[in-house]
């Protein structure tokens, strides 16, 4: 059983609404748990292409955004989400061996930077 109660405030021009009960059968409700979850997707694989970001401009040397472009780069010829091959670049970095079709992209995708001469 979902109650309601409706607080409306004409000093400010405000209005508020309490809902409890079943408010999870609500598809606003259940809209935004699922935004939620996506959110909390996007900032987990965020902390690791940060990481990964770091790693190449540390590595290569080159800016944010040109170690941007090498790792949509690497991503895009091995069909891979960025995230992915941000992950396996980080754990590179606990011992764990970078993937033989991750380091062919890669070392492709630097020996174009260095041809446009970019770094």
């Amino acid at each position: 059983m979902e109650q309601r109660v409706r607080i409306q405030e004409d000093r400010w021009m405000m209005a508020a609404e309490v809902v409890w009960g079943d408010a999870a059968r609500d598809p606003a409700v259940v809209e935004l748990r699922g935004e939620i979850a996506r959110l909390r997707r996007a900032l987990d694989g965020r902390a690791v292409t940060d990481q990964a970001l770091g790693m190449m401009m540390a590595l290569v040397p080159c800016p944010r955004k040109e170690a941007a472009r090498l790792l949509a780069e690497v991503a895009r010829r091995c069909d891979l989400p960025r995230r992915q091959v941000a992950a396996a670049l980080v754990a590179t970095s606990e011992g764990s061996p970078f993937p033989q079709h991750l380091d062919h992209a890669l070392r492709g995708a630097l020996r174009r930077l260095h041809v446009a001469g970019r770094t």
